[in-house]
């Protein structure tokens, strides 16, 4: 790990700890050369995930992606970052679980609204209107009907 100040290559670990969010670990590192001070996260990472779009294209997981889609869900919603970031660990776990190298984008769709319905629903129904593309106001009724009466 590089020093963020002078950039020699060479760092030491003075501690580590779970962070708050209790899904990734916060280390204290300081340089070996200036002795500057600063925080690193590591988190865990989905890897060699490769996820088959409706059309049959296979491409690479990228968390970058889901975040987009889920931030445009969340927006102006009373969402927290760290409940943010547990909610895409969430889905992530969800995704693991499967064990399997290749998943199709529904089954990241469907990881991604079971979650959502979760914690917000506004941002729930967004999510599903994009992901299920809604053609006219019936589909969005029928799906905000199904969301009331789970909640009755």
């Amino acid at each position: 790990m590089k020093c963020p100040i002078c950039y020699f290559p060479d760092t030491k670990v003075v501690d580590s700890r779970v962070a708050p969010d209790a899904l990734s670990i916060r280390r204290r590192r300081e340089c070996l050369k200036c002795n500057f001070r600063f925080s690193t996260y590591e988190e865990i990472e989905l890897l060699d995930l490769v996820i088959v779009k409706r059309d049959g294209r296979r491409e690479s997981y990228s968390r970058d992606k889901m975040v987009n889609g889920l931030k445009k869900s969340c927006e102006k919603r009373p969402i927290t970052e760290d409940r943010f970031k547990k909610l895409v660990n969430s889905i992530e776990r969800d995704l693991q679980r499967l064990k399997k190298p290749e998943i199709t984008s529904r089954q990241v769709g469907q990881a991604a609204m079971k979650n959502l319905k979760k914690i917000d629903p506004i941002a729930y129904i967004r999510y599903a209107s994009v992901y299920e593309s809604f053609k006219d106001a019936q589909e969005f009724r029928k799906e905000l009907n199904k969301l009331i009466n789970e909640k009755k």
